[in-house]
């Protein structure tokens, strides 16, 4: 079983953002010609990395993820989105935030502009004609201001500040978007576009420009950049790679466990800060049939997959350190707690983390994170997920608008999140706004429903089931998915209802 269904991913050629040069902040024009604008105001613009790019074509892919070099260059002032919503029955709002002077100016961005927290839908437009100049597509590109983002010039900020990604959970609920001052965020997200273009290997010019209600809203200056675009087929052998987490992130350092099994008496965590974990709704939900494989599958058999996510929303990280006696197959796990400072002020024993030797696991799972359950009209139980074990790691942002929410969380994938085999300690951290994301799309990791009648069920996800992680509150662990299963044995079928305003089956 995986953690993740796997998905073949492929890179087109990536400019590196360290690589730009541009001119004179001087040559960026004004925002709002003939208004006054507040100091600190960012002034955006949209450059070309290079007037030329190489992008591949591979047998397996449905088209070309086009990256074009192009980028939007921040100068007066960093540029700053708060993205939150109220519920899950109201829409995604936003505000840009400017701090000038001394004080923080909001400007909201118009209502129904955004969809989700995965970034600007249809920023970019892209005009794609061939060698002959006859126009062979027109498409639009979204712009998630944390994307790939690098300096512009030597007096720039060092580091940034904002949060590496945009979410693609389709229940977060905040987020934090942002660009330096004197740097550039890249307009494309290479692999993880959704929007792939049928170009055959050839020459291309590609025109991009920024949609004239973004120019507005930034006053950005109205400009084309003209990319000649090589397209150049490849096969497919040993271009893949294969995503098992989902949201995986080029991940930091890992924190180190503590160096030695806690002794004497446990502290309890009266009066200090906890986290609070908290389900999501499931989501991803889909049919797959036996024959597919993976550990537990019987072929001919019908199983409900589907998506699931735990995230803390603080004001304090979840940590978990296993320690393991020598020779036991099992490590004794402990959970540490910290005062406002992140001073470590006590501890105490939560159960186990055991050796998960399967493909695609290989790591150690702490027990009891999760349970998943599908339940009958009557929210009764009628099947209960195998999955009980689970690998810690930062996979999804979820609110980073929470407090003491961490924009550069550790630990955003399996490798560096969960140890090896002959490690005789680890440590597994869910930070404060995010979330850890499991995809059951293996059998055997989702509910048989080969025998189930069809009719109306529920997917239950339950964070910390048994009540072995000490947190702020447990009244927000429990969430419903209501689903109706149809169709026949071996050819069932699944309906997923809207979430609120989600309509994320």
């Amino acid at each position: 079983m995986t953690r993740h269904h796997p998905i073949a991913l492929r890179r087109s050629a990536i400019i590196a953002a360290a690589a730009l040069t541009v001119g004179a902040a001087g040559t960026l024009a004004a925002p709002g010609a003939g208004a006054a604008t507040p100091a600190g105001t960012p002034k955006l613009e949209l450059i070309a990395a290079s007037p030329a790019v190489t992008v591949n074509r591979y047998e397996d892919q449905p088209g070309v993820y086009l990256d074009l070099g192009t980028y939007v260059t921040v100068d007066g002032g960093p540029l700053e989105l708060r993205v939150t919503r109220k519920s899950y029955n109201d829409p995604v709002v936003a505000s840009q935030v400017i701090r000038s002077g001394g004080r923080t100016l909001t400007k909201s961005v118009p209502k129904g502009l955004l969809k989700d927290f995965s970034g600007l839908p249809d920023f970019l437009k892209v005009s794609i004609s061939d060698a002959s100049g006859a126009k062979v597509a027109d498409t639009t590109q979204s712009f998630c201001p944390n994307n790939r983002a690098g300096r512009i010039r030597p007096d720039a900020p060092a580091t940034s500040k904002y949060p590496e990604s945009c979410s693609d959970n389709p229940f977060a609920l905040g987020g934090v978007w942002g660009v330096e001052k004197g740097w550039a965020a890249a307009t494309s997200q290479g692999f993880r576009d959704d929007n792939p273009i049928d170009l055959k290997a050839g020459v291309y010019t590609a025109q991009v420009s920024v949609a004239k209600k973004y120019r507005d809203l930034f006053g950005m200056p109205d400009k084309t950049q003209t990319i000649k675009v090589t397209v150049r087929q490849q096969d497919s052998e040993g271009q893949g790679l294969v995503g098992a987490k989902r949201g995986q992130k080029n991940a930091s350092k890992s924190p180190k466990p503590a160096a030695n099994r806690p002794v004497g008496r446990a502290t309890g965590p009266a009066g200090v800060p906890k986290p609070d974990l908290r389900a999501l709704p499931a989501y991803g939900i889909a049919i797959t049939n036996g024959d597919e494989g993976g550990a537990g599958a019987v072929a001919g058999k019908d199983y409900l997959a589907f998506s699931a996510t735990v995230w803390n929303g603080g004001p304090s990280p979840l940590v978990v350190d296993g320690f393991r006696k020598p020779g036991a197959e099992k490590m004794d796990a402990y959970q540490y707690f910290y005062d406002a400072k992140g001073k470590q002020v006590g501890y105490t024993p939560t159960g186990t983390m055991e050796w998960d030797p399967r493909d695609g696991h290989q790591h150690w799972h702490f027990s009891d994170f999760a349970s998943y359950r599908l339940l009958g009209a009557d929210k009764k139980e009628i099947v209960r997920s195998g999955k009980e074990a689970f690998c810690l790691a930062n996979t999804d942002s979820i609110d980073y608008t929470v407090k003491n929410a961490n924009w550069h969380p550790y630990d955003t994938d399996l490798a560096t999140a969960c140890g090896e085999e002959s490690a005789v300690s680890v440590r597994e951290v869910l930070d404060v706004g995010n979330g850890d994301t499991y995809s059951q799309y293996r059998p055997g990791q989702s509910f048989d429903v080969t025998d189930l009648p069809n009719g109306t069920y529920y997917i239950q996800v339950i964070a910390n089931p048994d009540n072995r992680l000490k947190e702020q509150s447990t009244a927000n662990n429990v969430t419903y998915r209501k689903v109706v299963i149809g169709g026949t044995p071996g050819a069932r079928t699944v309906t997923v209802p809207k979430y609120g305003l989600i309509d994320a089956p």
